[in-house]
């Protein structure tokens, strides 16, 4: 099997099955039990809380949620209740995840102002992050944007919007869904009041994710139950799947190097097909997409799985529906029905890219008229 859709989710490493299992059996307390096997259960959610921390190289808090939908969630809807008196616009992108638009459509709705800045298209000069930090002013509450692109892998400068913004308005609340680039850039160019993560993007388990909270920044709790997370976040903390989060920070290798190869090796052995283009541009180099001209997504992608190799036609959560998100890059309507999104993880090898390449070539001579 050649797995390519890292971005939808990851294949668990070894280490992190090991790591969850290992609590199952040894580490079955409950976290805020008062009893050593309760205790020695806090220790685990503690330690993994630091190992994050550690990896963000940032000091703060780190809440545990059910994915980073949860958490960019409990902040898009709990910090206007905390800064309710600091005005009613919000900033963000043309481009984010639905975990974030569709709570901002949900504002939109309770009257809060939403500006969406869309990405400059391939060769425009534009500097995209100016444009989302001239967007704020002093009625400004919040800004929420994307690290990593899940569909391109076009990367923003968060740190670069978080310092200029915060010079402009020092009580603009900033959010970054980190989700794509965590573990996999590096952290000079994240920076937030607020980050959510996940787990099962970085070969941690599914049903698992973190908020990132800077000191000093407040939200007023999504869920309400029997104060777990020092109030915040209630609900008994899943050690095992913690465990396995942690682990999984501690287990990713530096793949800098290795998914800039892949990247070219792909985009070089793509050009010699007829017809296909790069869709992606100032991407991370673990995300590729590209648009197979005069044949489906969806026909591509099922002669694909005939031979199990797996790819995506973009994010997981459209079902397989045309990419609203790949026409902010420029991408026609035409050529997103065409896309292809190939994402790495450190086990794809130069033998997988070459394997997807053949399949598309073999399904070009069979589809395309």
């Amino acid at each position: 099997m050649i797995y390519l859709d890292n971005s939808a989710t990851t294949m668990p490493f070894d280490s992190v099955i090991e790591a969850v299992a290992a609590n199952m059996r040894k580490n079955s307390g409950n976290a805020s039990s008062l009893h050593k096997v309760g205790i020695e259960a806090e220790k685990v959610v503690k330690a993994a809380k630091q190992t994050i921390l550690a990896a963000l190289k940032a000091e703060g808090d780190i809440f545990f949620t059910s994915g980073a939908t949860e958490s960019s969630n409990t902040v898009l809807f709990g910090v206007p209740k905390t800064y309710r008196h600091n005005g009613k616009r919000m900033v963000t992108t043309s481009f984010e995840h639905p975990s974030v638009e569709n709570p901002l459509r949900e504002l939109e709705k309770a009257g809060y102002e939403v500006v969406r800045v869309k990405p400059p298209r391939r060769g425009e000069s534009r500097d995209f992050e100016q444009q989302i930090i001239d967007a704020v002013d002093e009625n400004t509450l919040l800004v929420s944007v994307m690290w990593v692109n899940n569909e391109t892998g076009f990367v923003t400068d968060t740190a670069k919007i978080y310092k200029a913004v915060k010079r402009r308005n020092p009580k603009t609340i900033i959010h970054v869904d980190a989700v794509q680039g965590f573990c996999k850039l590096p952290v000079k160019s994240l920076a937030a009041d607020f980050i959510s993560l996940s787990a099962h993007k970085i070969h941690g388990p599914k049903g698992v994710g973190a908020l990132y909270r800077a000191p000093g920044a407040r939200f007023e709790p999504l869920l309400y139950g029997g104060g777990q997370q020092a109030g915040l976040r209630s609900g008994t903390e899943p050690v095992d799947i913690i465990a396995g989060f942690a682990e999984a920070v501690r287990s990713y290798p530096d793949c800098g190097e290795k998914y800039e190869t892949l990247n070219d090796r792909l985009i070089n052995r793509l050009s010699e097909l007829d017809d296909v283009i790069i869709n992606s541009y100032g991407n991370a180099k673990n995300i590729l997409n590209f648009s197979v001209r005069g044949v489906r997504s969806e026909i591509m992608l099922h002669f694909l799985e005939e031979r199990e190799i797996y790819v995506s036609s973009g994010s997981a959560c459209s079902r397989g529906k045309t990419s609203g998100v790949l026409a902010q890059f420029g991408v026609s309507d035409k050529d997103a029905d065409c896309a292809i999104r190939a994402s790495f993880s450190p086990f794809t090898a130069d033998s997988d890219i070459d394997s997807l390449v053949q399949g598309i070539s073999d399904g070009i001579k069979r589809f395309r008229r």
